[in-house]
């Protein structure tokens, strides 16, 4: 492998994992704005509670990561992530999600440099080890922003992802 393979591969493993931190901090941010009573509040019968999107992500992150790159077994019920009206409060929800994660980064972490291009079967789709990075890593954001954007409708305030961060500095070159 030439050293800029060899810094390619360790860049997309440290900024996937450095992503996945990011939406768990979003999500453990909005979280600490809903109540109990809001975790299992669907906004209507055609959107998920957040609890539903938590479970939802964990069997998402399980099958593609653990089953996927990891090589466990797959015991993935995805219709049931979706038809659960209650159950775990939001701090067993975080926990599992934050749980997962470590677990996952171990995973990103040990993964070797074979694993990234070598095809994998999940989920009906055949995708590289890369490809199966970006999907959680993309899949994990998009429904961190609806967690956002449900609470922020919910309790009308603004989480503060970037408190303390001028998000208005201009690139340097």
């Amino acid at each position: 492998m030439s050293s800029t393979e060899a810094l390619l591969f360790r860049e997309i493993k440290k900024n996937s994992i450095f992503r996945m931190e990011e939406s768990l901090r979003m999500v453990q941010l909005s979280l600490n704005e809903v109540d109990e009573k809001d975790i299992w509040r669907r906004p209507n019968d055609a959107s998920n509670s957040i609890g539903n999107i938590l479970v939802h992500l964990c069997g998402n992150i399980t099958q593609y990561i653990l089953a996927g790159l990891d090589g466990r077994e797959d015991l993935r019920r995805r219709d049931e992530e979706f038809s659960i009206k209650e159950g775990l409060n939001k701090n067993e929800l975080l926990n599992n999600l934050s749980d997962l994660i470590q677990q996952v980064k171990g995973v990103v972490n040990g993964l070797s440099q074979e694993q990234l291009p070598k095809m994998y079967r999940v989920q009906g789709f055949d995708l590289s080890g890369f490809g199966i990075l970006l999907h959680v890593v993309e899949h994990f954001s998009y429904h961190t922003g609806q967690i956002a954007f449900w609470v922020k409708c919910l309790k009308e305030k603004d989480l503060k992802f970037y408190s303390g961060i001028d998000l208005n500095a201009k690139n340097e070159k």
